[in-house]
């Protein structure tokens, strides 16, 4: 039951096998977050072939909870008894654990197994408060957790096999970057597969374990944040537009069902940063969504959307590079976005187009009101002529999205 055999064709996402690969052999459980259908799975089976390659003596020990072979492990005690069946004392074990969330107390096992110094553990979830939440409280300081996203847009391009182009930029702003798009044709398609995991994300991952029975409200929560990307809103403000829709709901109602959805990682929730008093705004945050292709099929792709999709693709990236993102306020001024990363910090505006000048004067105007030497930058989807304005860096969106060295 437990024969290994990796999937033939593996493309690598090696920025993901760069940050775990020095945490092979650490006594800490590797815990693989994200999205369903992002690619958790894959990035397992590409560090079963990057642990071949370092230790030729290894035990590798798979369990696949969406296997219906392993159906029999339903619990800690379940999961414990198999895998000891396995160990080998004299080998290092080598444990990969997918969709461990539907094992109960599953964090009861790890702990028993990671008394074994002999054991390293991975393991896959895609609830974020199960995850983060109570991993921490059962695991405090024994794991370490990566997100995983779905493809940045240079992964997208080595995925599909395509150059960087117009053409292909706005594909990705379209569809998305889930990675079995690559089965499919860049058309229709896709949509009908996006509304798919949509549907099992709610469904699933929401509606069925949170126990929601207003499923019409939840859905029209969705619709409002799919079309308000970027914009800042507070629970009440969001109540209040829905009963104006004729949807009555409460604040209350509204900061629970935005959790459910982050936790699903669905969308992110992103708070507000006082930069000059360095404390976050406990009211008003915005929204994003994690894939860009189930946000459109929610609302339509529309050219008046550029602007909303151009930031969500930015912040995405961030999040993709590794920096923690917060909105930023400056006085009375908006900072689309602050960065912190190593002890280091980057501002960053997003602008459709710098076309006008007072479109160029509000953007760069708002970061040179800050009055310290981190790293600004203005991005855009249009060619700047000139590099700087003032000393703040000008981006165009696709240099942005392939550098290895600007962010």
């Amino acid at each position: 039951m437990n024969e290994l055999i990796l999937p033939k064709q593996l493309i690598s996402r090696n920025s993901y096998i760069s940050r775990i690969k020095p945490f092979i052999n650490k006594n800490l459980i590797k815990v693989l977050t994200g999205q369903r259908r992002v690619g958790k799975s894959y990035l397992l089976f590409q560090l079963m072939r990057e642990i071949e390659q370092l230790d030729t003596n290894a035990n590798m020990i798979y369990i696949n909870k969406e296997d219906l072979s392993f159906d029999f492990i339903r619990n800690a005690q379940d999961l414990n008894t198999y895998i000891l069946s396995l160990i080998v004392e004299d080998k290092k074990n080598y444990i990969f654990i997918d969709e461990i969330q539907d094992i109960a107390e599953f964090e009861k096992a790890l702990r028993s197994l990671l008394l074994n110094e002999n054991n390293d553990i991975y393991i896959t979830g895609r609830n974020a408060k199960m995850l983060s939440g109570e991993l921490a409280t059962y695991l405090s300081g024994r794991y370490i957790e990566f997100n995983i996203m779905s493809l940045s847009y240079p992964e997208f391009l080595l995925f599909h096999k395509i150059e960087n182009s117009e053409e292909n930029l706005n594909n990705y702003f379209l569809y998305g970057g889930l990675p079995y798009l690559i089965n499919l044709p860049l058309n229709n398609q896709v949509f009908e597969y996006l509304k798919s995991i949509y549907s099992t994300i709610v469904y699933r991952d929401v509606v069925s374990r949170y126990n929601i029975r207003n499923t019409v409200l939840l859905e029209k929560l969705i619709v409002f944040l799919a079309d308000n990307i970027g914009n800042i809103f507070s629970a009440k403000r969001i109540s209040d537009f829905l009963k104006s829709q004729y949807t009555n709901t409460s604040p209350n109602q509204i900061q629970q069902h935005t959790e459910q959805l982050a936790n699903s990682f669905l969308l992110h929730k992103v708070s507000r940063f006082d930069i000059k008093g360095r404390r976050l705004f406990e009211i008003g945050e915005k929204y994003y969504f994690e894939n860009l292709g189930i946000r459109n099929i929610l609302i339509g792709y529309r050219p008046d959307d550029l602007g909303k999709i151009l930031e969500n693709v930015v912040f995405n990236h961030l999040l993709y590079k590794g920096w923690e993102v917060k909105v930023g306020v400056f006085e009375s001024n908006e900072i689309d976005f602050v960065c912190q990363k190593n002890g280091e910090t980057i501002y960053i505006q997003v602008a459709l187009r710098l076309d006008e000048q007072k479109t160029i004067e509000r953007e760069f105007g708002n970061l040179l009101k800050i009055n310290d030497n981190y790293p600004k930058f203005v991005i855009t989807n249009n060619q700047f002529y000139g590099n700087t304005y003032q000393g703040i860096q000008h981006i165009y969106i696709r240099d942005f999205l392939m550098s290895e060295t600007i962010i």
